[in-house]
């Protein structure tokens, strides 16, 4: 996959991208990774890439000029731009399906911006999807950036080595991960539990699936409602049911 990301401050990605799993991706051209500054293609001589908003208002609003430029010049590098998504707060949620989706591209074009915003032609004009990684604001749209890229490097197969790695992750089925362990057996009074001792690796499944089950009823309920939930996922969770009836009394 290619990943051009068109943003003010390049200079961000350095360190992110040249590290762990996201630079051992890059290093065995599994996944190539652009960074190209808004600023090179202003047409003017002090490389301004931002104006005062029409109609008045705090603050400066990027100009379309350069961003049409910018991918103009992406054109010629490779005719298909792939989907060209901005990063905003009044973009769809990203999540772990949008990540997955995302995966199946060859090429993707993040718009990072910043300041109180774009002109509204870009958006018009250039943009296939805007993407939102929660309800806050943050400076520019770098960090998010780097979130979208992470989590949809994870999906990209070959860059974790293992598939089932990414695939027990958090949300990749819908659940919260269930709990991890390592060595040493006991720490501080704290032991592992048994069954995860016990080489049975059909209960070892069964106790994960339902430590995530618990897990998710727990810490987000809501995201139980998406999930594809087994008759034994539904005996679970049926039995947390009647003992918190039992406990508040609602049940004789």
């Amino acid at each position: 996959m290619r990943i051009d990301i068109l943003t003010l401050f390049p200079e961000m990605f350095t360190g992110p991208f040249d590290t762990s799993i996201i630079k051992r991706a890059r290093d065995r051209g599994i996944l190539n990774i652009h960074t190209f500054n808004i600023r090179d293609f202003s047409q003017n001589k002090h490389r301004t890439v931002d104006d005062t908003p029409y109609g008045g208002g705090a603050g400066m609003v990027m100009q379309a000029e350069p961003i049409f430029k910018a991918l103009e010049h992406l054109r010629e590098l490779q005719e298909d731009l792939g989907r060209v998504i901005m990063m905003c707060p009044q973009g769809m949620p990203f999540n772990q399906d949008l990540a997955k989706e995302l995966a199946q591209e060859e090429r993707l074009v993040l718009l990072c911006g910043h300041y109180e915003g774009i002109d509204e032609r870009v958006r018009e004009k250039l943009v296939t999807d805007e993407i939102s990684i929660g309800d806050y604001v943050l400076t520019g749209g770098e960090l998010p950036a780097m979130v979208v890229v992470d989590a949809v490097a994870r999906m990209i197969p070959g860059v974790l080595g293992e598939m089932a790695s990414a695939e027990a992750d958090s949300f990749y089925n819908g659940l919260l991960d269930h709990p991890h362990y390592t060595k040493p057996r006991v720490y501080q009074g704290m032991e592992v539990p048994e069954v995860l001792l016990s080489g049975h690796h059909k209960k070892i499944d069964r106790w994960r699936r339902r430590q995530s089950l618990l897990r998710t009823l727990e810490r987000r309920p809501e995201l139980l409602k998406e999930v594809n939930l087994s008759a034994e996922d539904r005996e679970v969770l049926g039995a947390v049911y009647n003992q918190l009836q039992e406990i508040l009394g609602f049940k004789k």
